[in-house]
């Protein structure tokens, strides 16, 4: 156990990172910052000032939605570089296993959710032919970001350039 003499005060140096921990485990849960702070009997402008000195980034959150990307794991190299906070890309193959392994109910269900997940993020790029970026920029109320890959139907694979990918992720993320 790390005690600091502070003054009159001994200060326990793990009881404070517990408390640190805590805090970030259920606000990475979804928690908000008064919630997390009435669970643990502190005070909300704590958790946003704690939050505020561990910031990384400031700017905005930036999803990438794509497919059938021949390259999916340079492009997603590219997001991981930049701090992307969600891609999900697919090779044409991997689309057509995710339709048909699923019943109607589930696929329904899990377009639902990620189009609830999408619509958390302050810009979405979407990779994909020209219906399916008019279908997500009808579906999201953020701002979407196209890239298009050709016409609908796009039966293989397309190529998608990661010089061009990450100056629209840099672009996406500093328009504040």
């Amino acid at each position: 156990m790390s005690l600091i003499r502070v003054g009159e005060k001994i200060i326990n140096r793990h009881k404070i990172d517990s408390y640190i921990d805590q805090v970030l485990e259920l606000r990475s849960q979804g928690l908000s910052q008064q919630e997390v702070a009435n669970r643990l009997g502190l005070e909300r402008t704590f958790i946003s000032r704690l939050e505020g000195m561990g910031e990384v980034r400031q700017g905005y959150r930036v999803a990438v939605l794509g497919f059938p990307v021949s390259n999916k794991g340079e492009i997603l190299e590219v997001a991981n570089e930049l701090g992307i906070d969600f891609a999900m890309l697919m090779t044409d193959e991997e689309r057509w296993d995710f339709v048909r392994q699923k019943s109607g109910v589930e696929l329904l269900n899990d377009l639902m959710a990620l189009m609830m997940r999408l619509r958390t993020y302050d810009v979405v790029v979407v990779i994909g032919s020209d219906l399916r970026v008019r279908i997500a920029q009808a579906l999201l109320d953020k701002e979407v970001v196209p890239i298009i890959l050709g016409e609908t139907p796009i039966e293989q694979d397309q190529y998608v350039d990661p010089a061009y990918l990450r100056e629209i992720l840099i672009a996406s993320q500093n328009r504040r």
